[in-house]
């Protein structure tokens, strides 16, 4: 498209006619990767979501797509007193969220030590989190079931299959990852907020809660959702600290809906597994737009 002046300094915009390659070379192939995308990402929740309809409760039942429409999946899932389901998505509940508070105060408490305070050793403590993190977490379930198993001889109430127990380990095992993810943030946070409060009088204590706390809120947003998403998720630590079915989380409990290949029960999985997403969706869709103002604002405040 050219622009050209006319007599009176008017601009005269002269139109190319539409070509499809050049269309496509600019814009098109962009709206075809976006199909491909949004249809890789729908279709197993689309195969979920079938399934969990279906009342025939197999998996050769569940490879046509809404071929048979039910609720008796869900009903099952809610009613059999062999299935603690509602203990099993409460405790989910209560224990994702906590860990998920705990662990973004705890990573922002040590983050800020990290960004704003020198003392000894703190180089070697932000290496040593970065070198714990590249260890797979599988290597510590033997350490951690023997720790809190001790820790039952002696504090039956924190150690072993207890909520308490369980989320304390979460908090440790996220601590590291947590800490140096914000800490990258924190120090986009000028300094001269800080030397400004100083001069009027405020200490460390005030600083973080009624300042930094308030413009780091979008990193502390996405370290909860994650936190809440990946503490849903889990399943090997949740397995082996909490042994009472009421207990247990809801990764675990459905997992004994499957664990049976020839008492399968796919639909009542699937139900599960769509009623577990919905406090996911529902966090992600509250805190949506302080993940995106932190995406893109940042710390320009």
């Amino acid at each position: 498209m050219t622009t050209v002046l006319s007599r009176t300094g008017e601009p005269i915009t002269d139109k190319r006619p539409f070509s499809f390659g050049r269309w496509f070379g600019r814009t098109g192939w962009r709206h075809i990767v976006g199909v491909a995308m949004v249809l890789f990402s729908v279709l197993p929740l689309l195969y979920v979501l079938s399934s969990s309809l279906n009342p025939s409760g197999t998996l050769t039942g569940s490879n046509a797509l809404f071929s048979a429409v039910g609720l008796d999946a869900y009903v099952r899932l809610v009613t059999d007193p062999t299935q603690p389901f509602m203990a099993w998505f409460g405790n989910t509940l209560l224990i994702a969220s906590i860990t998920a508070v705990a662990t973004v105060f705890l990573g922002a408490l040590a983050a800020y030590s990290f960004s704003r305070m020198r003392f000894t050793g703190r180089r070697f403590g932000l290496l040593t989190i970065v070198l714990v993190q590249m260890f797979p977490q599988l290597l510590a379930v033997v350490a951690i079931f023997l720790l809190m198993s001790s820790i039952s001889d002696w504090f039956p109430a924190i150690g072993l299959n207890t909520h308490i127990g369980l989320i304390m380990v979460y908090m440790g095992g996220a601590l590291g990852v947590n800490t140096y993810l914000m800490y990258g943030f924190f120090n986009t946070i000028p300094q001269d907020i800080d030397e400004a409060a100083k001069i009027d009088g405020a200490g460390h204590a005030r600083i973080f809660f009624t300042i930094i706390l308030r413009l780091v809120a979008p990193i502390l947003a996405v370290v909860g959702l994650l936190s809440f998403i990946g503490t849903t998720n889990e399943f090997v630590v949740a397995s082996i600290l909490l042994i009472d079915p009421e207990k247990q989380t809801l990764a675990v409990g459905l997992y004994k809906l499957v664990s049976n290949p020839n008492y399968a029960d796919w639909s009542a999985f699937s139900a599960g597994a769509v009623i577990a997403a919905l406090p996911v969706m529902a966090l992600f869709l509250f805190l949506q737009k302080y993940i995106v103002g932190g995406l893109t604002a940042g710390a320009v405040k």
